[in-house]
């Protein structure tokens, strides 16, 4: 029989099973597939642990998933009875649970039927060359009511009425009355057996000393009175006598009832598991401090604010020839570029309120309702005769939703260059929230804040939660820092849009500026999936804040980061304790799992396809919630970052190839976000202001002309997209 099949394709069809038995189960179950002996089912938790049966045909696995839901879906949450042992409640329960879930699905009979027909021909019940009659009425049950198909049973009339109500059974209560009638059935039987084989044992007893008996000729009368007096048991036998018993084949009975055949099947199914396997890791996301976490907004600026005036202090102290290589003033360069921005930048904020209102107001409208009324329209009077619509009607338009937009900036050092132009998209953003009033955060992933501010910094770092096995792992050093937001008023504002200028400008020309960014503030790691998983707690905590409905999370990054490890104990034998160390994760073998949402994710290979995972568990919390990316990359990167999502050559890919070479841009929508828009650093920088000189031909102005048209173009697309996401 073919009841095997290779590791590779079974890899496969282990996550394609576990759908299967949601679907089944009609609810999101947790599902894990692990290196334990046979499948179980917790009816209080709802987890259903599943052998990683790598031998299993398809036919097998279909049959036992099936047998397992069924578990899940019809047998309760309570204790079976104290007085029955657990092997008879199960052979009638499986009977029962397998009864309704063909009843439930009755295209899933032809999937037992199959799988039992595999475990039949495989000899899984260990019945071949076997007495099947001699066997207890719960084994001969058992077999019935699995693989009866392939057998002839026969039962006696006492029999046949006990099978009968086992196959009627449709309520636990029931499987307890049914079980408790065949256990005491299967009780009375073996104790009639064991008076059989005791009347036995003493018939042969007793024709055994009989041939035993000496030939003694006259002297036979005094024997026989002894064998006699032995066979009453009014003497011990002798050791003779013990050794020609002994010598008698047994038939001894066992004291304790089972049922063999369940216990074969068990055992012969863990023959289906790959022993040498590696057993499958099931993480979980920790419930963060966000108190530890974030760096607030006053403590963020107060750094800055402090920084920067020392470093003007200085300058404004300096005399005579010390001012000869510095200006007055050190940011007088940022600063005039940042108003510059401001003002070249409103045209781009007025076109996105503008747009937003549009599709708002369109979005509304397709949602109204009409509704008639009970007065009497006078301009339709006159047509009377042929339209029985007189009545005045009334448009509703539903209220649109509360709006708010929680942004995450990427603060590592591959951004010192795209940093400043990064910005420019943020802030274009930012003031048509104000303009819209919709409130916002905008926080920036480092991994230096903590190091460069904190006392610990020499020290142990206060952790971020309390870490157990199984955990993702997130770094003590890990800082959310809150750079912007809308809590604080239109001043203030511009004061922190300012600073954070500086510092991108600073980055963007450090060796040509007079000014030294704060220690804190330096660019750092990617923790960019630490942040996905502090967005856990960041989201609903601004949804409560700011009373809103509907949020925008806005990603703004140029890199991938780092998998995640997860805490893992270890015993080390200097030690009486495990030590909770961590671990790296394997794509091929370990999940995040989510209990609250009911579902378990596969990691897989490539650090995109990482953080995609904590997006897609993000998306299932936060149904509400839009996760929008944008990526920077240079122009070099753009084709190559795309071939991560399509091959080279499919029609996507064709797609985003033209749009790339067109606008150097392209949107995806297979990375985890519900849009992810990938845009040139080059574009970004380019300025759309149309300038010639003034001794410019005509081609010249022709070609700045197309040029301009073509970056406002660019940005425009760009933007649109986001609107109509949030409109």
């Amino acid at each position: 029989m073919c009841i095997y099949k290779t590791k590779a394709k079974m890899a496969v069809q282990h996550e394609i099973k576990s759908q299967l038995a949601k679907l089944l189960a009609t609810e999101d179950l947790v599902v894990e597939h692990k290196q334990v002996p046979t499948a179980q089912f917790n009816v209080h938790t709802r987890v259903l642990t599943l052998p990683l049966w790598e031998k299993a045909t398809n036919d097998v696995y279909d049959m036992l998933v099936g047998h397992e839901v069924a578990h899940a879906l019809f047998t309760p949450d309570q204790d079976p009875p104290a007085d029955i042992p657990h092997q008879f409640v199960n052979v009638v329960e499986d009977a029962r649970i397998e009864k309704l879930m063909k009843r439930k699905y009755m295209g899933i009979a032809k999937s037992f039927y199959r799988g039992y027909s595999e475990l039949h021909r495989g000899d899984f019940f260990e019945i071949k060359n076997e007495d099947i009659d001699t066997f207890n009425l719960a084994d001969r049950a058992n077999l019935y009511f699995k693989i009866g198909s392939f057998l002839d049973l026969s039962f006696s009339d006492a029999e046949k009425e006990i099978i009968d109500l086992i196959g009627k059974v449709e309520t636990f209560k029931d499987v307890e009355e049914a079980s408790r009638v065949l256990y005491e059935y299967c009780k009375e039987q073996q104790e009639e057996q064991k008076k059989k084989v005791a009347d036995i044992d003493s018939h042969q007893q007793v024709d055994v000393k009989l041939e035993e008996r000496p030939n003694l000729g006259e002297d036979t009368t005094e024997y026989e009175e002894e064998e006699k007096e032995e066979v009453e048991g009014k003497s011990p036998q002798s050791p003779q006598m013990e050794e020609s018993a002994d010598s008698q084949p047994s038939t001894d009975l066992p004291d304790n009832l089972e049922v063999q055949t369940a216990q074969s099947l068990e055992d012969k199914l863990q023959d289906l598991i790959n022993s040498n396997g590696i057993d499958n890791v099931y993480t979980q996301i920790p419930d963060v401090n966000l108190d530890t976490i974030i760096a607030s907004n006053e403590d963020v600026h107060r750094a800055i604010d402090e920084s920067f005036d020392a470093q003007q202090v200085a300058v404004d102290n300096r005399k005579g020839d010390e001012l000869l290589y510095m200006p007055k003033n050190i940011f007088e360069e940022p600063d005039a570029d940042f108003v510059q921005f401001k003002r070249d930048a409103q045209k781009e904020v007025n076109y996105l309120v503008k747009e937003f209102e549009c599709k708002k107001a369109a979005s509304a409208y397709a949602r109204a309702t009409t509704a008639r009324t009970g007065v009497i329209d006078t301009s339709k009077l006159h047509t009377y005769k042929y339209n029985e619509d007189l009545f005045k009607k009334i448009t509703s338009l539903p209220d649109g939703k509360n709006h708010g937009l929680v942004f995450i900036l990427d603060w590592s050092g591959s951004m010192q260059y795209v940093l400043q132009d990064t910005l420019k998209q943020l802030y274009n953003l930012m003031w048509f929230c104000k303009k819209v009033h919709i409130p916002f955060d905008v926080y920036a992933f480092t991994n230096e804040w903590r190091r460069r501010t904190q006392e610990e910094y020499n020290s142990k770092l206060t952790e971020h939660y309390k870490a157990e096995e199984g955990m993702i792992c997130v770094t003590n050093d890990f800082s959310l820092m809150n750079v912007l937001t809308s809590k604080v008023n239109i001043k203030e504002l511009e004061h922190q849009m300012l600073n954070m200028w500086r510092l991108a400008y600073g980055f963007n020309y450090r060796y040509n500026v007079y000014y030294r960014n704060p220690d804190p503030l330096v660019l750092s790691g990617t923790p960019l999936n630490e942040a996905m998983v502090a967005l856990h707690k960041i989201l609903p905590k601004f949804q409560k804040e700011n009373n809103v409905e509907k949020v925008q999370c806005i990603v703004l990054t140029d890199g991938e980061a780092n998998y995640l490890p997860y805490h893992k104990e270890v015993d080390r034998r200097w030690e009486d304790h495990p030590y909770l160390g961590t671990r790296n994760i394997n794509p091929h073998t370990c999940f995040l799992r989510d209990k609250k949402v009911g579902k378990t994710y596969k990691f897989q290979y490539g650090y995109h396809q990482f953080t995609a995972t904590l997006l897609k568990n993000l998306k299932d919390k936060f149904p509400s919630v839009n996760f929008i990316g944008i990526r920077v990359l240079a122009n070099k990167e753009g084709l190559r970052f795309a071939r991560m999502y399509y091959p080279e050559g499919c029609s996507q890919y064709q797609k985003i190839e033209r749009d790339w070479r067109k606008t150097k841009s392209y949107t995806l929508t297979e990375a985890g976000y519900d849009a992810y828009f990938v845009m040139s650093s080059n574009t970004l920088a380019q300025d759309d202001e149309f300038e010639v000189a003034e001794n410019a031909t005509k081609g010249q102005i022709k070609k700045a002309f197309v040029k301009s048209l073509k970056v406002k173009k660019l940005n425009k697309k760009v933007l649109g997209e986001f609107i109509s996401l949030v409109a």
